[in-house]
């Protein structure tokens, strides 16, 4: 989490002067965003759109985000695959993309990574998560997100079993496919136990 704000912070710095404009897949209870938006100097410039599955992660993001005095961030409790949920709101200068990656085959993750050029603005900032247990997929998506344009800004030490990182889009945004699914949320344990039930190593968020 605190790798993660770091990283936050960091875009926000770095985003131009004027309102800006995120997004967090799969956002848990939006304490990342939050807790940064809640005490940055640009905090009031953002208008945020977290999608969450989980009502009662909702309620929880949502009384924070009140709490904290942030009019601009909605939450919605819905299916963070479905691009819709994105429409008016990218492309975006911050992109999350935490707690997903781990949870979805490997398939998938190209396919949400590939849909990030149609989230992510040019000049704006993904942030990304992924487990490094083997086999380690944080080197393909790297590759899979420099192969479409992102410039790799920091990826967090290959020490550390859960992997951070932050890619800045140089290329030009793709119109949202609207009514696409980008993944299939499946779950670390399910991954893990394959398709027939077996254990197999897999890597988490």
């Amino acid at each position: 989490m605190a790798l993660v704000q770091e990283r936050i912070r960091l875009a926000l710095d770095d985003a131009p002067p004027g309102p800006l404009r995120a997004v967090s897949l799969c956002a848990g209870q939006g304490r990342d965003l939050i807790g940064v938006l809640a005490e940055h100097a640009r905090g009031g410039d953002v208008r945020a759109r977290l999608v969450e599955l989980d009502e009662r992660n909702v309620a929880v993001a949502r009384r924070a985000a009140e709490a904290a005095g942030l009019s601009g961030v909605e939450v919605v409790a819905g299916d963070a695959s479905l691009t819709d949920h994105y429409a008016d709101l990218v492309p975006a200068d911050l992109v999350l993309v935490c707690g997903t990656l781990g949870n979805i085959a490997d398939a998938d993750v190209e396919r949400t990574l590939d849909h990030c050029t149609q989230l992510c603005r040019a000049g704006g900032t993904v942030v990304w998560t992924r487990n490094r247990k083997a086999p380690d997929l944080v080197p393909q998506v790297c590759a899979w997100l420099e192969e479409r344009g992102f410039e790799r800004l920091w990826v967090s030490d290959p020490t550390l079993t859960q992997a951070v990182g932050a890619h800045r889009f140089t290329g030009e945004p793709r119109p949202l496919a609207r009514g696409e699914r980008m993944f299939t949320f499946v779950g670390y344990d399910a991954l893990r136990r394959g398709p027939a039930g077996e254990s197999r190593q897999v890597t988490s968020t």
